[in-house]
C-alpha cells in the first residue's frame, strides 16, 4: 500500500472516530467521548506520519515524532498541536484513573479540540500530498 493511500485511509478513520466521540457525548458517555476524541487526534497524527514513512509502537513515540517532524517543521500549528498531549493525559485519566469524574464540559472541550485538530491535520495532509505531486 502506498504511503499516500495509508495516510488518506487513516485520515478518513480519524473523521469516523470524531463521529463516535460526538455520539458518545450525546449519549452522556463522557469518558468514552474523551477517549474517542483522543483517538481521533492520534489517528490523524498517524496519517501525517504515514506520509513521512514514520511510526512508533507507543503513543508517546508517535507524539514525539509528530512534534519533531510535523510541528517543529512548521507544517502544523503549535497551539493546535498541543491539544494532542493534553488529550492523551485526559484519556489516560478517564481510562485508568481512580475516582476520576469526566464531566460533560471535559468531553465537549475535548471533542471541540479533536474536531479542530483533525480538520487542521486534514489540511496539512492535503498540502503535503499536493506538494509531493508537483
Amino acid at each position: 500500500m502506498s504511503r499516500t493511500k495509508l495516510a488518506t485511509y487513516r485520515m478518513q478513520k480519524a473523521k469516523e472516530i470524531i463521529t463516535e466521540a460526538s455520539d458518545s457525548l450525546q449519549h452522556k458517555h463522557y469518558g468514552l467521548s474523551v477517549t474517542r476524541s483522543y483517538y481521533a487526534m492520534f489517528t490523524a497524527t498517524k496519517a501525517l506520519l504515514a506520509l513521512k514513512e514514520m511510526d512508533s509502537s507507543k503513543h508517546a513515540g508517535v507524539i514525539a515524532l509528530f512534534n519533531q517532524h510535523i510541528v517543529k517543521a512548521d507544517l502544523f500549528p503549535k497551539e493546535i498541536g498541543k491539544f494532542l498531549t493534553r488529550a492523551k493525559d485526559l484519556r489516560e485519566e478517564a481510562d485508568y484513573g481512580d475516582f476520576v469524574e469526566i464531566t460533560e464540559h471535559d468531553a465537549r472541550t475535548q471533542l471541540e479540540r479533536a474536531q479542530t485538530f483533525v480538520t487542521e491535520a486534514e489540511k496539512t495532509l492535503q498540502h503535503l500530498i499536493s506538494t509531493e505531486t508537483q
